[in-house]
């Protein structure tokens, strides 16, 4: 009985360090890819590297790389990381707002009032290293695609909800309105980061709001009002 209690007891402790190394590393690479978005955000993607997170966060070069094993893949996580911080900020509080117009006017408040509270320092994430990708093939411009073509569609669902309740007229053209709408709220996040003014955001809300009256089955519908 004594040794059986004993190798239990051993057990436990040995699952209790292997519980505690895992806990670890999960916070290590929380730590890292909070600090990975920063700095993405403001210089690319090109900018990571495992030398200057573990430098910068004061953790060891090998403890860094075991979390990703290379920068492709830090690059990779830090995507995925960033792509969840962007759906906290702006798709996710949408979830108690019903179908319609509403929905849509708030849609486009939502990304302008993420960008211009810099959830990421340097602005919308995705519009600063999409450029840095978008002539390069490879894993990265797959992914921050496959990152753009959801944020599309998001803006097309709302707004194809918003035609199906009666909001936007029958023979709206959702594909041009949602080009155009991330058009405007792109451009506003690009002209408040270059001169320094929150002016652009302010006006790429008239210009949205517009947009969606321009569209509305009721132009003074009181969810554009």
């Amino acid at each position: 009985m004594t040794g059986s209690g004993t190798d239990g007891r051993a057990g436990a402790r040995a699952d209790g360090r292997a519980d505690g190394r895992v806990l670890r590393g999960e916070e290590t690479r929380r730590a890292v890819l909070r600090r990975a978005v920063e700095i993405a955000s403001v210089e690319g993607l090109d900018a990571l590297s495992i030398g200057r997170l573990a430098t910068d966060l004061g953790l060891s070069k090998s403890g860094v790389f075991a979390g990703f094993g290379s920068k492709e893949e830090l690059q990779l996580a830090t995507v995925r990381a960033a792509r969840r911080i962007f759906s906290d900020a702006v798709v996710t509080p949408l979830e108690d707002t019903a179908p319609g117009l509403g929905r849509a006017r708030r849609l486009c408040e939502g990304w302008l009032a993420y960008s211009r509270a810099r959830v990421f320092p340097g602005g919308c994430f995705f519009f600063e290293v999409s450029a840095e990708f978008d002539a390069r093939p490879g894993p990265l411009r797959d992914a921050l695609a496959a990152c753009a073509r959801e944020w599309h569609t998001v803006v097309l669902d709302t707004l194809a909800q918003a035609r199906a309740t009666g909001g936007l007229r029958a023979d709206a053209d959702l594909e041009d309105l949602a080009f155009t709408l991330i058009a405007v709220l792109e451009a506003a996040n690009g002209q408040a980061l270059l001169f320094d003014e929150q002016s652009p955001y302010d006006r790429a809300g008239r210009i949205a709001l517009r947009l969606l009256r321009a569209e509305a089955a009721d132009p003074q519908a009181p969810e554009l009002a």
